[in-house]
């Protein structure tokens, strides 16, 4: 689908002018439109990390994590071609862990 290889780099805004998305991104081969293609990164307002992973022509694709507002982990797991894959984990705010969900293969 993807033919460009140079890659560009997006950036949507909260409201208040600080970064929401950051991500890489590659025009899709009919020139129509961006599709994400490599690193996404979501920061909240005070620019905290709340989501980082990769997509590969637009689907999420390997390791993902997401975050508490508070900065610690809240989940992680992959993705293969959009969707969850394997042992996802989660964890509460404290950082004390959750359950666990299998998304097989």
């Amino acid at each position: 689908m993807a033919v460009q290889t140079e890659l560009n780099i997006a950036e949507i805004l909260h409201e208040s002018g600080a970064v929401r998305f950051r991500y890489a991104r590659i025009l899709a081969s009919d020139g129509a439109r961006w599709i994400r293609h490599g690193l996404f990164v979501e920061y909240g307002q005070d620019g905290t990390v709340v989501s980082e992973g990769h997509y590969l022509n637009d689907k999420e694709n390997g390791p993902w994590r997401d975050y508490h507002l508070n900065g610690k982990l809240a989940s992680e797991g992959r993705y293969l071609e959009g969707r969850e894959v394997g042992i996802w984990r989660f964890w509460n705010a404290e950082g004390v862990a959750e359950e666990s969900t299998n998304y097989g293969s």
